[in-house]
């Protein structure tokens, strides 16, 4: 069972995704506090591979996962797919539907279970915009997804 609100990794990430400066201070304080990693990005893209791409590169860069453990990586390529499915409404494709998206991301990697043998969990948070490629056309979304390592 989840200890209490703070240990919540899906909100963690998606509170990360949509914090300002000023919010932010105090959420990294709690993520600090509690011993988890995460880290935050931009991206934009017409084409999916460049937005998990991109989600990917910030993980390995920050030490969020290591690129040499497979399960790691398999853990947040899966995340990813879970956070894009909801961007996407489930038709898991931009371009080819002449799409695109603008969207902050956030990474948040640790243990949100009391017991220890529940091991490490990462959850990946999209929010932006998702649209034709015209200026004005696009409408909000989000999207989450979590996995264990």
């Amino acid at each position: 069972m989840l200890e209490d609100v703070s240990r919540r990794i899906g909100r963690n990430a998606i509170l990360l995704a949509f914090t300002n400066e000023e919010g932010e201070l105090s959420l990294k304080k709690e993520l600090a506090k509690l011993g988890w990693s995460y880290c935050q990005g931009k991206v934009g893209a017409m084409e999916l591979q460049k937005i998990v791409a991109a989600i990917e590169t910030s993980a390995k860069r920050q030490g969020i996962v290591n690129h040499d453990v497979y399960r790691e990586m398999h853990a947040l390529y899966h995340a990813i797919l879970e956070a894009v499915h909801g961007i996407t409404r489930g038709q898991v494709e931009l371009g080819g539907l002449l799409r695109t998206a603008g969207l902050r991301f956030s990474i948040v990697r640790g243990k949100p279970y009391e017991k220890e043998a529940e091991g490490e969990w990462i959850a990946v948070a999209l929010y932006g915009t998702i649209g034709a490629p015209v200026r004005g056309f696009e409408h909000e979304a989000i999207g989450l997804g979590i996995n264990h390592i």
